[in-house]
């Protein structure tokens, strides 16, 4: 049977995310498997060009993993006919503006988010795909986490009955650079270059709470810069000006109340980097990346407050870890998969660039929470631009 391939110009390769998990953990690894098996036998194999402005990293990254098309020039690689999506992986920045672009050349865009640095440009980017008629999506990848898809299971299978509170806490430490280099870069924390704890986390929080709990309705934050100064990548010291810890509760529309607590600042004491606390009338789950334990109602401790007396009861060995049951993929690979069949075969794939502004909408709400002091509600969205979005 034959084999259509597909070319894709990957923007912002040679960073962290665009190099582990874009390049070598998805597209790369789609290529090892022999590429993605459609449903008429045929097989749709992805060949990226690399583009970037250093020609040294990218000739480097290239020739590691077997590759022989990159680019310097993306208005090059735009005129390229042969390439039909552009995915972009570039700070937050750098992204509205290339994606214009190549929404001009008409190709299909995939994103990751932020898809841009303001509500205003990111529903800009969904009207101008819309109007041109491509495909577009961005990357949703804790939606594919083995943990959050046994959670959904869960929510589907009504094993919480009503589900009252969720608490969601996600963060490690980051450290400050002077006696151990920080892992994640310096522009994160300086709120000129787009950074801040705020700006990154609430797009991932935006579409986990709208796809597994409900859409959400008001929200509060409180921001912070606890630490205020770092050391750089080239060893300088700088002053942090965006926010490293975020703490926040979201009103669902069906009453369902999500304490989210975001932080650079805080050393792990908990199951994963990412716990999800779902309490409900029949039963509580806890999701992690990738494990997810409950506790039946019928199972449920009676604790009783005393302080005199050692705590009798092992609370963590009262809950049941809800089984793998199938294999799990790469939840990036998951969706570039999807999203390649969605270009190929118009297959559905619900992640558009609304979505994605969706996410950078709640950010803009909590920031201006923290700003104002206040509980601020969170507007639905459409697909044209409106006059006023917040």
């Amino acid at each position: 049977m034959a084999t259509h391939p597909i070319g894709i110009i990957m923007n912002g390769v040679t960073g962290r995310m665009g190099t582990n998990q874009h390049l070598i953990r998805s597209i790369l690894a789609i290529r090892e498997q022999g590429g993605i098996a459609l449903p008429n036998g045929e097989t749709l194999m992805p060949d990226p060009v690399l583009v970037g402005r250093n020609e040294a990293k990218l000739e480097a990254l290239a020739s590691k993993y077997g590759l022989n098309r990159i680019e310097t020039d993306l208005e090059q690689a735009l005129a390229d006919e042969y390439n039909v999506i552009y995915f972009d992986a570039q700070t937050t920045s750098r992204r509205a503006a290339a994606i214009k672009q190549a929404i001009s050349a008409g190709k299909h865009i995939y994103c990751e988010k932020p898809t841009a640095t303001s509500l205003d440009e990111a529903l800009e980017l969904a009207e101008l795909a819309n109007k041109a008629g491509v495909k577009n999506g961005v990357v949703q990848d804790k939606l594919f986490l083995p943990g959050l898809l046994k959670l959904k299971r869960l929510i589907d299978s009504h094993f919480f009955g009503d589900i009252y509170s969720v608490k969601l806490d996600f963060g490690y430490w980051v450290f400050e650079g002077d006696w151990q280099e920080g892992q994640r870069p310096s522009w994160n924390y300086r709120e000129e270059d787009g950074g801040g704890i705020i700006v990154d986390m609430f797009a991932h929080w935006r579409y986990v709470i709208d796809n597994l709990f409900g859409e959400i309705q008001s929200l509060s934050c409180l921001g912070a810069t606890h630490i205020r100064k770092r050391v750089d990548e080239g060893g300088q010291l700088y002053k942090a000006t965006a926010d490293d810890a975020a703490y926040a509760i979201f009103e669902l529309e069906n009453g369902i109340v999500v304490q989210a607590n975001s932080s650079w600042v805080t050393r792990v004491d908990r199951d994963d980097l990412l716990t999800i606390h779902v309490d409900g009338k029949y039963g509580s789950a806890v999701a992690g990346l990738r494990d997810c334990k409950i506790q039946h109602r019928v199972m449920t401790p009676r604790p009783t407050w005393n302080p005199d007396i050692p705590n009798p009861i092992a609370f963590q060995e009262l809950w049941q870890q809800v089984p793998d049951n199938e294999p799990y993929e790469n939840g990036f690979k998951a969706q570039w998969e999807l999203f390649l069949k969605h270009v190929h075969t118009d297959s559905p794939f619900p992640w558009d660039l609304l979505e994605g502004a969706k996410g950078t909408q709640l950010s803009d709400l909590g920031l201006q929470a923290w700003r104002e002091r206040k509980w601020v509600d969170v507007p639905k969205l459409a697909a044209t631009v409106p006059a006023k979005h917040i």
